[in-house]
């Protein structure tokens, strides 16, 4: 059987081969863009779309090859601004929906963006995924190690295009530092760290009221076990709940551990140990906003990452970055599209700047036009079975780093990792492998 993403492949292939042979004989280049699947556009349904997912489904709808034709959030004045967005780009109507399993049913819809809460990322994945859409999934890839490696299985299961968006993965300049890193500029890495640094206020202490009629509060939470309505959650502060999020760590933390991972050739640690706690308010937040997360590889190989919610003075000049060291000198990654290499007498050997201003701290639409780039790798793999900068096993194993610091945090010592498979060897860490879901909410293949 020819499927739809079959077709867009073919056709794909097909103006490939016109570019380079020209236009068919007794066709002019504008007839030829008449033929029905020439330019024959992904379209694509946006799964949670206030602030981030507002911001990825005006960007996908700026992509040529795109049309975003439905936007789905549970808060209809977050899908209605939504749908306002990407019409007016694309000059086409999108329907809108609240319930993403209503949207997924949708036949005209090739592949979907998800940014919805960290808690709804897997299950939402997998629906999409069964459904026969391809997923571009918002970081962390999972809420629990065990939905990643869900993934991991349904993707291949049901032969479905899964791209995390952990962005940097195709930003130009952070491509070549890696380059760089592999080629041994600095010689032997052997120590990585990285760091987020902000000025979050406190959230304050919640008070049950009652749902706002612009929400769905039981499909928001969705696959997670219930509970009442508070006032202090929405729409960004469920990141400092156990129930939803997933804290500073795998929120902002994913990113620039994932660049460490990359540049350093590594996948499992042997050991992983998190210190830190929420010291800076006394309020409902229950992620640490202090941490500081470390991983030994084993072999002479280390990473670190330093988490500061609540106090945004920098590390190396930036509020966000990674840094490499090896036995030759270090490389600087930050929050740009930028690094700058220093030998061991710290002086600067090789500085490449970014002419695209980025601010890292923003949290709808730090880098447009960089994740753009992203995006396209993930058209191109649907297209033209280009490989994925960030499929979901590179994904999932960045992931899984920063959330075995989050368990490592939360049963007060460090944990002993199997350094062939991720998983983790003491007891008391296991517990937190897998997550609890609403009854009738659990993932399945």
């Amino acid at each position: 059987m020819t499927t739809r993403r079959d077709f867009l492949r073919k056709a794909a292939a097909g103006t490939a081969m016109l570019s380079f042979g020209g236009v068919l004989e007794g066709f002019s280049a504008k007839s030829y863009n008449n033929i029905v699947g020439a330019n024959e556009k992904i379209k694509v349904g946006a799964i949670g779309v206030n602030s981030r997912g507002l911001a990825l489904a005006t960007n996908f709808a700026k992509m040529e090859d795109c049309e975003v034709i439905c936007a789905c959030d549970v808060d209809s004045r977050a899908v209605e601004k939504c749908a306002a967005a990407v019409s007016k780009i694309g000059g086409n109507k999108v329907k809108t929906y609240k319930d993403l399993r209503s949207m997924l049913e949708n036949k005209d819809v090739d592949a979907v963006l998800i940014a919805t809460p960290d808690h709804w990322h897997a299950p939402a994945a997998l629906l999409a995924i069964k459904a026969g859409k391809d997923v571009y999934l918002e970081k962390p890839c999972s809420h629990s190690p065990e939905e990643g490696e869900i993934l991991i299985k349904g993707a291949r299961k049901y032969n479905r295009v899964l791209q995390m968006g952990n962005q940097r993965r195709s930003w130009p300049n952070v491509i070549e530092a890696i380059n760089e890193l592999k080629s041994g500029i600095i010689g032997n890495v052997y120590f990585g760290k990285s760091w987020y640094t902000n000025n979050r206020p406190s959230i304050g202490i919640g008070k049950k009221v009652a749902v706002p009629d612009w929400l769905d509060w039981d499909l928001w939470q969705g696959p997670a076990p219930r509970v009442d309505y508070k006032d202090n959650v929405l729409h960004y502060n469920w990141h400092w709940f156990w129930r939803w999020g997933t804290g500073e760590a795998l929120n902002n933390g994913t990113h620039m551990v994932d660049i460490l991972r990359w540049g350093m050739d590594l996948e499992y640690p042997t050991m992983v140990t998190s210190v830190g706690g929420r010291y800076r308010y006394q309020d409902d937040w229950e992620t640490p906003d202090t941490q500081m997360i470390s991983w030994d590889f084993g072999g002479g190989k280390m990473m670190t990452w330093e988490g500061r919610s609540c106090n945004g003075r920098g590390v190396e000049g930036s509020s966000v970055g990674a840094m490499f060291y090896g036995d030759k000198g270090s490389l600087l990654i930050t929050g740009a599209n930028a690094y700058t290499v220093y030998d061991l007498d710290n002086k600067v050997v090789k500085d490449v700047k970014s002419n695209i201003a980025i601010d890292p701290r923003n949290l709808m639409n730090p880098a447009e036009q960089l994740d753009g780039l992203h995006i396209q790798n993930f058209f191109n793999a649907i297209r033209k079975s280009e490989t994925l900068r960030s499929d979901i096993e590179s994904g999932h194993k960045s992931t899984l780093l920063v959330q075995l610091g989050n368990i490592a945090q939360r049963v007060g010592h460090s944990l002993k990792i199997d350094n062939q498979n991720g998983r983790i060897l003491d007891q008391e860490g296991q517990q937190y492998w897998s997550r609890f879901y609403e009854p009738g909410w659990e993932m399945k293949l």
